[in-house]
């Protein structure tokens, strides 16, 4: 699945949204939460604070939650942050290892101007076999 499909375009608009309601200042689960009711009113399926197990050579060695999954393919992270960094993008990134799910936004509510990046993982000659694409939306 190419990384800007119709769902992502959806979830992109619906952040902001949600941006330009609350403004920015508030903690990452007010926005989640914004975030979720927004996916609810537009009928879209998602699952909030969706517990994900992650493995290594097929035996789980761990899990995590993620804020949002989408579609069931499409992980959102939140973030109420004064900038997305690198420790961000590497943490985007291996949920979508760990998970084999194709797609992570990253979306920052921290700034005045919202701030998206948006991760994509494909068959191909990167790591593991896998291609990594890290896109800034606009």
């Amino acid at each position: 699945m190419p990384i800007q499909d119709p769902i992502t375009q959806q979830i992109i608009g619906l952040s902001y949204r949600v941006a330009n309601i609350l403004g920015h200042g508030f903690v990452e689960k007010v926005y989640e939460n914004a975030l979720a009711f927004e996916l609810r009113r537009a009928k879209v399926t998602f699952a909030q604070q969706k517990v994900l197990d992650v493995f290594y050579e097929g035996a789980r060695v761990g899990r995590y939650k993620a804020d949002l999954v989408v579609e069931g393919r499409v992980i959102v992270e939140v973030k109420a942050i004064q900038a997305l960094g690198d420790v961000d993008v590497a943490q985007g990134l291996n949920y979508l290892r760990a998970t084999g799910l194709p797609t992570c936004l990253l979306v920052n509510f921290g700034k005045a101007k919202i701030e998206v990046r948006r991760l994509g993982m494909s068959p191909g000659k990167g790591t593991g076999g896998m291609e990594l694409e890290v896109k800034d939306v606009e």
